[in-house]
């Protein structure tokens, strides 16, 4: 499995050599420095740490700073580590582009999504209102939330509260383009969190890819089925 950290610069299109119109999100991947390896004998699990984005010393606490000084790189403002399921063959101070991945590649995208704040329940949860004529009061009210009986409010009701905010992961986006020279990953689909927001494009732990031969095999698994 390969990582790599970025930003989300936004969404555009591209156009295939077929001519097909395709909606993509820009993501502004890498380079990327190796800042740290850890081992089973030494930690108990194989992993690769990786450090994105420059910041200052002052932004940085002391632990850190000598973490990453001890690497020989500045200091990082998004640092994330991909577990491994064999040893490292990575050394700190290696550098992670993304000519890692090529076009037709399947990802996951790690994002946080948008926070929305205190959200009512037809925002956060998608309820349905009630009616606002023939002298209903309940319009934007979330009705019943216990009974007597229970005389408490059940756990995980849901209700008003705050929205968004949360680590989300998009699974199988394919990966439409490389700019190895700009470091820019264009990506079919949607990504989470606002644009600028930090994010994780990670192999994808499922899926496959949808080749010609892929889908001609499911278009003849449809008709024997009939």
């Amino acid at each position: 499995m390969t990582l790599i950290l970025g930003r989300k610069q936004g969404m555009t299109h591209v156009f295939r050599e077929d001519g097909t119109l395709l909606g993509v999100t820009v993501v502004s991947a890498g380079p990327c420095i190796v800042t740290q390896v850890r081992t089973s004998e030494r930690d108990g699990y194989d992993a690769v740490q990786l450090g994105y984005g420059d910041t200052t010393d002052k932004r940085t606490t002391q632990p850190l700073r000598g973490h990453f000084h001890k690497v020989g790189c500045a200091p990082k403002k998004f640092v994330r580590e991909e577990r491994l399921y064999a040893p490292a063959t990575a050394k700190p101070g290696d550098t992670v582009s993304v000519t890692v991945f090529t076009a037709g590649d399947l990802v996951d995208v790690i994002g946080t999504t948008k926070g929305r704040g205190f959200s009512g329940t037809i925002k956060r949860h998608g309820f349905q209102r009630g009616p606002e004529t023939h002298g209903s009061m309940n319009v934007r009210q979330p009705g019943s939330i216990s009974s007597k009986r229970i005389g408490k409010v059940a756990p995980g009701k849901r209700m008003s509260g705050h929205y968004g905010h949360t680590r989300q992961t998009t699974k199988n986006l394919e990966v439409v383009r490389v700019d190895a020279e700009r470091n820019l990953l264009f990506l079919r689909g949607a990504v989470p969190g606002p644009n600028g927001g930090y994010v994780e494009v990670q192999t994808a732990k499922t899926g496959v890819k949808k080749t010609p031969q892929v889908i001609a095999s499911k278009g003849a698994a449809k008709k024997d089925k009939k």
